[in-house]
């Protein structure tokens, strides 16, 4: 598949790399490179305007909240429309934790100051004192096989508690831990090629089905559907294990 190439925007590498979500676009590369298809990755820091025509793929990690409090002005500035824009056209997108955050429309802190985030999404964001920690599980609708659930495993630190608005699904439902809030059951966001999570870990070296999928609709986008029939599998040997080892330790 030497003919094809995706290119990957990494947004703010240096600051929104909370508990190694940079391993997400390490394994991208591997499994795009590990099947002959050109990988090209580009960090994107303060400061630098994001032009989505450059992409097929952006990803952002997860970061404190001061962190993303120092970024806000930056992403308005800077990729705010550029993101828009790449929504719009249905390019994919994976952000984590902080960077899922950022996408909604504000985060409330639990003492009630509020921050007014991009608003990419329809979604929002209200912190309190206790924080959600631990291994989690949680189903994922979008590799649901005739009826049988596909797990994600990761692991969650956050005391943002994000609820979803009526134009944007969830991931997925939780099976173990908190999810986006603790509350209604729910795990992530969908909208479009849109995909968000509070798993951290990193999220896709974990999940090798959902890495693939990502891969699979960036290069449905770029190239057409039959692209995918010439995908060949990779041997996920090890990493099926040590997911369904986690799977089991969660009760899945």
């Amino acid at each position: 598949m030497s003919e094809f190439e995706l290119r990957i925007g990494h947004l703010y590498p240096d600051v929104l790399n909370l508990y190694g979500d940079t391993g997400n676009v390490i394994c991208l590369r591997q499994r795009l490179e590990r099947r002959g298809i050109r990988a090209e990755v580009r960090g994107l820091g303060m400061g630098e305007v994001l032009h989505p025509d450059d992409f097929d793929l952006l990803f952002i990690g997860g970061g404190q909240d001061f962190e993303q409090d120092v970024l806000l002005q930056d992403a308005a500035r800077n990729k705010r429309e550029a993101i828009l824009r790449a929504i719009d056209e249905e390019k994919v997108l994976l952000a984590i934790c902080g960077g899922y955050q950022i996408l909604g429309n504000y985060y409330k802190t639990w003492d009630g100051h509020e921050l007014e985030y991009i608003g990419a999404l329809d979604l929002y964001t209200v912190g309190k004192k206790e924080r959600m920690i631990g291994n989690y599980m949680f189903t994922c609708d979008a590799l649901k096989e005739e009826g049988t659930p596909y797990h994600i495993v990761g692991f969650e630190n956050h005391s943002g508690m994000t609820y979803l608005g009526e134009k944007v699904a969830p991931l997925g439902h939780v099976v173990k831990g908190n999810g986006n809030n603790g509350e209604d059951g729910t795990e992530g966001a969908h909208y479009k090629n849109v995909f968000c999570s509070y798993s951290h870990g990193p999220m896709l070296p974990k999940n090798p089905r959902f890495a693939d999928l990502l891969i699979a609709k960036a290069l449905e986008r770029k190239y057409g559907r039959d692209v995918l029939g010439e995908m060949p599998p990779l041997d996920d040997t090890l990493e099926i294990r040590a997911h369904r080892y986690m799977e089991k330790r969660l009760g899945g």
